[in-house]
Parts: structure tokens; C-alpha cells; sequence
């Protein structure tokens, strides 16, 4: 049923079956008209960001955030020289995630201890 109540039709559940179809096969054309090089780095873009996310909690959630920083790490280390004019920014903010890291787990720590 819908929310007002009526039976949803099958010719309603083929039209959405239909324009999902389409939306997959839009991206996958989206996806075939980019560079490998460029869909991989927004993937590593991804994990930067989940990353800093954890840490940019209150306090930071730093068993998760080595979970990202490590993928992320681990990606960029497996596809070494082949990430193109992303792999240096890539590598930057891996070495920025790591000082971060560094920092407020220190800080969290000593925030302990004094506890």
C-alpha cells in the first residue's frame, strides 16, 4: 500500500524497476567516460574524508579513523606511481591524517591520565 492508503500498481513498480535501470546504466556511462585514475582518487578522497571525520569527533574516534587511515594508506601503497597527478595530494593528506592522528591521540591521552 501507499501512504494514502491505495495498492501501489505493478506498472508503478515497473516504471521505478525501469528508472533505476536507467540511472545504473547513466553511471555506469559516467564511469566509462572517466579516467580509472580519477574514480580511484575520489575513493581515496572518500576514505581521507571518513577518516577526518572520525577524528574531528568529540573526543576523537581514533580506533575507527586507523581503520580509514589504513585503508586509505594501503590503497595509495598497492597502486604506487599509477595514480597520476593525484598520487602526491593523495600522499599529502595521508601524511596530514597521520599527524592528526598523532596529536589528538597524545592529547587525548593526557586528557585521561589527568582525569
Amino acid at each position: 500500500m501507499s501512504s494514502d492508503g491505495t495498492q501501489k500498481q505493478p506498472a508503478d513498480d515497473e516504471q521505478a524497476q525501469n528508472e533505476a535501470a536507467a540511472d545504473m546504466e547513466r553511471l555506469k556511462k559516467e564511469i566509462l567516460s572517466s579516467s580509472p585514475e580519477i574514480v580511484i582518487a575520489n575513493h581515496c578522497f572518500g576514505l581521507f574524508e571518513l577518516a577526518a571525520i572520525y577524528l574531528s569527533e568529540t573526543p576523537p574516534r581514533l580506533v575507527p579513523a586507523t581503520l580509514a587511515i589504513d585503508a586509505l594508506s594501503g590503497m595509495a601503497d598497492a597502486i604506487k606511481g599509477r595514480l597520476g597527478e593525484h598520487e602526491q595530494e593523495i600522499r599529502d593528506g595521508i601524511a596530514q591524517l597521520r599527524l592528526a592522528y598523532v596529536q589528538l591521540s597524545t592529547l587525548t591521552e593526557n586528557h585521561q591520565n589527568q582525569s
